[in-house]
């Protein structure tokens, strides 16, 4: 690999997924994977297999379907590493090497905390006991996989000469990438930078067949900055997210890095393999599957990222594009095309728009999708590509039906108490109707919902947003919620599973329409977690590595 080559180390399925309510299913997770390899991510941490056997399950799928070269594909098409988080101890290692071993290239990534307020507090191990361990559960993970990832978790609170001692040790033992993280997003760029030349020039047995990797954390919003400055300073692989999704305020964004290393390359003069027009695609994928929405001024993938409304930018941008503009929104698959869809429009035509977009669906599916876009159409003058990019999530990126909405009728207003009449068809095929009065037609809507579903569970967060503009805009709703089930009455390992948050998401010109089918495909969610067991255990030492 060329020293002015990044590595993108994609962990959206492994740390981005520990975001609460960003939880995917194993189905999901396969799906974003082939994603990934078709984004060029050259490594995918598809999940933490110690955690659960549906984890583990879903890492084993990922290696084989995505770590494998597809059939008929050529030779030198490229195939990511697979890898797996593992803690440092045989067990999780064992389990790790279990999920990642039928990849082409395998990797285990295993981490044991280095700073003085993890190794007191959080292991309660002395600096002599880290160093042992680290030693022989390297050695050990290399005797499984010639390809072994060390981090030595809260590096950016550790002390930079131990750290060289720990690092050292681990390059002793086998380890082919140092990861250097920033776990709770407390370092400054400068302090960054430092702390990665300290590493590269100071580490005892450093060469150049060991990757120097960084992986930062938002806390102090400077994650994407010094990921940049670790880079600038040698390491030559990025550990990100799509979105910057995380625990707490999220992770290093790829989007940002990838987009910054190519925008700026005469600053940089690096080069990575992403394909960066699959980037706004992938960004919508992850937003749908997780329930978390992308803020409209997010970096590079935020719906105005590319929106100009003030007069004096219009002007600029009429008489030249760069006036504004640093990069192109073709560049990572903002289509500017203004084909016009409506009622009117054929099955080739929404075909054609929705490949244009990245979508490349069946004869089944697009009959499905056909449907929804006449009934859309029926309502709406015309459909933009943000109401296609909503009904395709709404369609096809949601979880598997356990209760479908089959039909219902809201009345409010100041002369009677807001009611919903709520028809769902159960699992059993069987439909379901209930009235009930609420506060409000929304909250009328939910309590008859959960007369028929009847599973305990706390709405954490309602967000609804138009995604287009104008009376008949198609409406978005996002909902987070919490198992309910009697925590007092928990062992330990149920309340891992209440502890638990599940998104869902409904896009509708009827925004009570929305909000039903956003809440019904979160509670979908947690009776599918409920019912096959994917819930997570407790982490021994603590969190996991962030």
């Amino acid at each position: 690999m060329p020293n002015n080559y990044v590595k993108i180390f994609d962990t959206t399925l492994r740390d981005g997924e520990q975001s609460p309510g960003a939880t995917m299913t194993s189905a999901e997770k396969l799906e974003l994977a082939h994603h990934l390899a078709r984004l060029g991510v050259d490594i995918i941490e598809a999940g933490f297999p110690a955690a659960s056997p549906d984890d583990l399950e879903a890492v084993r799928r990922i290696a084989v379907e995505v770590g494998q070269p597809a059939v008929g594909a050529d030779k030198e098409a490229r195939v990511p590493v697979i890898a797996g988080l593992a803690r440092a101890n045989k067990p999780d290692i064992d389990k790790a090497w279990e999920a990642v071993k039928e990849a082409q290239k395998p990797r285990i990534h295993t981490f044991l905390a280095t700073s003085e307020i993890h190794m007191k507090h959080k292991l309660k191990m002395d600096p002599e006991d880290v160093v042992q361990r680290v030693s022989e559960m390297v050695t050990y993970a290399r005797t499984l996989c010639a390809d072994v990832e060390f981090s030595p978790e809260d590096a950016g609170r550790s002390d930079p000469e131990f750290l060289y001692v720990v690092l050292g040790e681990a390059i002793k033992a086998g380890a082919t990438t140092l990861n250097i993280p920033d776990t709770v997003g407390y370092t400054t760029p400068d302090e960054f930078y430092k702390l990665i030349a300290g590493i590269i020039k100071h580490t005892p047995g450093m060469h150049d067949g060991i990757t120097i990797s960084v992986h930062c954390h938002d806390d102090l919003g400077l994650a994407t900055a010094n990921a940049l400055a670790g880079i600038q300073a040698g390491a030559r692989q990025a550990e990100v997210t799509v979105n910057g999704i995380g625990e707490r305020a999220g992770n290093t964004s790829l989007e940002e890095v990838v987009m910054t290393l190519k925008t700026r390359k005469p600053v940089f003069n690096l080069e990575t393999g992403i394909e960066t027009t699959q980037i706004s695609r992938i960004s919508k994928i992850v937003s749908n599957y997780t329930g978390i929405v992308v803020q409209p001024n997010k970096a590079i993938v935020g719906s105005n990222a590319f929106a100009h409304e003030a007069g004096i930018h219009q002007d600029g941008m009429l008489k030249h594009q760069t006036t504004y503009e640093i990069m192109r929104p073709e560049d990572v698959g903002v289509n500017q095309s203004k084909l016009v869809l409506g009622k009117h429009s054929g099955r080739h035509a929404l075909r054609s728009r929705l490949a244009e977009m990245g979508h490349s669906l069946d004869e089944v599916e697009l009959d499905k999708a056909f449907a929804r876009f006449k009934e859309l159409a029926d309502r709406k003058k015309t459909v933009t590509d943000l109401d296609l990019e909503a009904l395709i999530a709404d369609e096809f990126y949601r979880p598997r039906d356990v209760y479908l909405l089959s039909g219902m009728q809201v009345s409010c207003g100041t002369m009677g108490m807001p009611t919903a009449t709520v028809r769902l068809r159960g699992p059993d095929g069987v439909i379901h109707t209930v009235a009930a009065i609420g506060t409000g037609p929304v909250d009328a809507t939910y309590k008859a919902i959960d007369s028929i579903v009847n599973v305990p569970c706390t709405l954490l967060e309602f967000n609804i947003h138009a995604i287009t503009a104008g009376i008949d805009a198609l409406g978005e709703v996002t909902v987070r919620i919490q198992s309910d089930n009697g925590k007092s009455t928990m062992d330990a390992q149920s309340e891992v599973e209440y502890l638990r948050v599940y998104g869902g998401h409904g896009a509708d010109t009827d925004i009570i329409v929305a909000s039903a089918k956003a809440y019904i495909n979160a509670l979908n969610k947690l009776i599918i977690a409920q019912t096959e067991g994917t819930e997570k255990v407790q982490n021994d030492f603590g969190v996991m590595l962030g």
